[in-house]
């Protein structure tokens, strides 16, 4: 009897005692991984208010200064990592609670750990995509490879992120087009955004054209946009002249090159390609285009005599 009455005491005592540490270990990792998180989101948020924002204020041309992103990526890295780590956190706890409550209560969990196995394993065998998917998705983010905003190339889809998730990414296309990618499924990605971007300009000549003075004037007129105080911010480095690229049928390909900020890469192109016409023009370079030779057979050619002695 006294047997007994210990038992249905104790068991009830033991079983809260460890609702109670489960619940005291969850409220400590949970508010440590919030301290991790508020850790990496204090130096995005300085960062974001601290960080000018400018544009040209040139006609129709609008061009911003800065436009990372890297504050509002690290942002949404570390909120959705942090509770990624707190559902981990939670689900372990609740399954090692109910696995020790079990136990105080006399169940055996040998039949019930085996058949959790065989449900579980059939399980896998049909979700290992979705699991693929969440592990990819969670790769992504802790590597950074691309983020919210981000000028990307998945394969067929090419455009700018505008949500990453732990299952999909979404991708919003030239034509507008929202493309729905599972991250398991992406091999590879190429990222106009990340850290600099390279304005590249190809420029052809005729083959009678110096090259030495094609060479300047490219030069020039590139430097000038770098002095130039609307595009000063968003080249990084000096422009230079690559050199001959190609030599095509009809002319001679130049190739100019500058370091830009991110995402404004193509800007800087159109603006160049603008500026570099003008130079030629005023200096009197041609740009190249196909040219043809078209001779006309009139009768009296075919009958040997030339046009001019008609």
């Amino acid at each position: 009897m006294q047997e007994h009455t210990a038992d249905l005491v104790g068991i009830p005592l033991r079983i809260a005692l460890i609702i109670l540490v489960l619940a005291l270990i969850r409220w400590v990792a949970r508010r440590a991984i919030s301290r991790v998180v508020q850790h990496v989101l204090e130096p995005a948020a300085e960062e974001s208010s601290s960080r000018p924002s400018r544009s040209s204020g040139r006609g129709p041309l609008v061009l911003h200064r800065d436009r990372s992103r890297a504050p509002q990526r690290r942002e949404q890295r570390a909120r959705t990592i942090g509770a990624v780590l707190s559902s981990a956190v939670t689900i372990i706890l609740a399954l090692l609670g109910v696995a020790m409550v079990l136990d105080q209560v006399g169940i055996a969990l040998g039949p019930l750990l085996a058949s959790a196995g065989v449900v579980g394993l059939a399980i896998g065998f049909g979700a290992q995509s979705l699991v693929a998917d969440y592990l990819s998705g969670l790769l992504i983010m802790i590597e950074d490879q691309y983020g919210v905003g981000d000028s990307v190339d998945l394969g067929e889809a090419i455009g700018e992120v505008e949500h990453i998730g732990l299952r999909l990414t979404h991708v919003r296309d030239l034509n507008g087009g929202l493309w729905h990618i599972r991250n398991g499924e992406i091999l590879r990605v190429r990222n106009d955004s990340q850290d600099w971007a390279r304005a590249v300009l190809d420029v052809p000549v005729a083959y009678e054209a110096n090259l030495d003075v094609v060479y300047r004037v490219l030069e020039d007129t590139a430097q000038a946009m770098r002095q130039d105080e609307a595009f000063t911010d968003l080249l990084l480095e000096d422009p230079s002249v690559w050199g001959v690229q190609s030599l095509d049928a009809d002319g001679v390909v130049v190739r100019l090159a500058v370091k830009t900020v991110p995402l404004q890469q193509w800007a800087v192109t159109r603006e160049l390609r603008r500026r570099v016409k003008k130079a030629l023009d005023e200096a009197g370079i041609d740009i190249h285009f196909p040219q043809r030779t078209i001779r006309l057979l009139t009768d009296d050619a075919d009958n040997g005599a030339l046009p001019s002695q008609r």
